[in-house]
């Protein structure tokens, strides 16, 4: 039987669904899944649009997997329902990331809380075995105290209750995602979930990186310092938190290693050195010549009631015409709070081992950064003129 082992962490087969296949890490599970060894049967693709340059990229690796795309609302019940007809495993990465409060509140809504639960629904409904979760630091804190967390895991106490929107949608969601677990199918088998809280991701096609990245070139291509030097955390590789739910998706495989995942949540961090968020942007872009601001704009108290200045501006304007300021008090706290978690479960319960080093980490988006520095330079001069 010690032949078998081996074997059987694997995903040879396997009809799995991805949702949100069209946006940054979506993008970067299927790859992962369409370069495994032992084929999958097939990959469902679901976003609501996908870039003409998604689809190229997923033609481009398709190999013995049949690739379906699945364009359409995750709000769709009959949709849903399709989207899971024959699916063993359904990876969750869909839903709508907003720190600065641009959507509707009802609309993260229903996207990120109820979408879940549809989709849950639907797996119930279709007999889906196994289903993963994409969930977030976020859903931990940082709180509004700004309480610190050095080297954190699944154990780690922390009094912590967002005012953040996108942040309550996140929990709310895991919170649905984590009950199912268990739950009878309609052929009598059983869901098992488990739920992946990722740090900050960064990497090729990070749309975070090149809005710091605008910025920067519209100062001089110096990056703004929007968090303070000791405000360190530690964010993922998206090589790297993809790789986790593929190495998740095997576990839920192995009996032995099922029982101990599911309806459990994983921090899913990897080597990168900790740094703050505005050192990590100028880390990525050092040997392009790009420099950092030595301090934050103000102090660091002023800067949280200037915001508090901007929040309230917004509301008394809020009748009259939508006006998102460009930072808040809930953005100062999560950029300036030292807040690192450690990957030891994820590493002990489903062999999660980072795929990528900080230097090939580094590499391939600093690489992939100066290849965006002339087109943003030039989109950023047409917008200008």
């Amino acid at each position: 039987a010690t032949e078998e082992q081996p074997r059987a962490m694997s995903l040879a087969g396997v009809s799995c669904l991805v949702t949100g296949a069209g946006g940054f890490l979506g993008q970067r599970i299927v790859r992962l899944l369409l370069e495994e060894e032992e084929a999958l049967a097939e990959i469902r693709l679901l976003d609501k649009a996908f870039s003409n340059e998604a689809l190229r990229r997923f033609g481009k690796f398709q190999g013995k997997t049949e690739v379906k795309i699945l364009e359409g609302d995750i709000r769709d019940v009959m949709f849903l329902h399709r989207a899971c007809q024959g699916v063993s495993l359904v990876i969750h990465t869909a839903s709508i990331i907003d720190t600065l409060g641009l959507t509707e509140k009802q609309l993260l809504w229903e996207v990120n809380v109820t979408g879940t639960q549809l989709l849950l629904e639907a797996c119930a409904h279709c007999n889906v075995q196994h289903f993963i979760y994409t969930s977030t630091i976020e859903v931990t804190g940082p709180n509004c105290k700004g309480d610190p967390i050095y080297d954190g895991d699944e154990d780690t106490a922390y009094e912590s209750v967002s005012k953040s929107p996108y942040a309550q949608s996140k929990r709310l969601a895991e919170d649905s995602v984590l009950k199912a677990d268990g739950q009878v199918l309609k052929d009598g088998g059983m869901l098992m979930t488990c739920a992946l809280r990722s740090m900050y991701i960064f990497g090729e096609g990070c749309p975070f990186l090149q809005g710091h990245l605008d910025k920067c070139l519209l100062n001089k291509n110096v990056y703004l310092r929007f968090s303070r030097k000791e405000a360190l955390v530690n964010p993922v590789y998206v090589g790297n938190i993809a790789w986790a739910h593929v190495q998740a998706a095997k576990a839920l495989r192995v009996p032995q290693k099922a029982k101990h995942i599911r309806g459990q949540f994983y921090y899913i961090s990897d080597d990168t050195p900790h740094m703050s968020y505005a050192d990590l942007n100028y880390e990525l872009t050092r040997d392009l010549g790009f420099g950092i601001e030595p301090r934050l704009p103000m102090p660091l108290t002023m800067l949280y009631y200037f915001s508090l200045l901007l929040e309230i501006v917004s509301f008394l304007l809020r009748p009259f015409v939508r006006y998102i300021p460009s930072t808040n008090r809930h953005l100062v706290t999560l950029l300036n709070t030292p807040f690192t978690f450690s990957y030891r479960k994820a590493q002990k319960d489903f062999g999660y081992m980072p795929r990528y080093t900080w230097e090939e980490a580094k590499q391939c988006t600093g690489q992939w950064i100066a290849s965006m520095v002339p087109q943003r330079r030039e989109y950023l001069k047409s917008k200008a003129a």
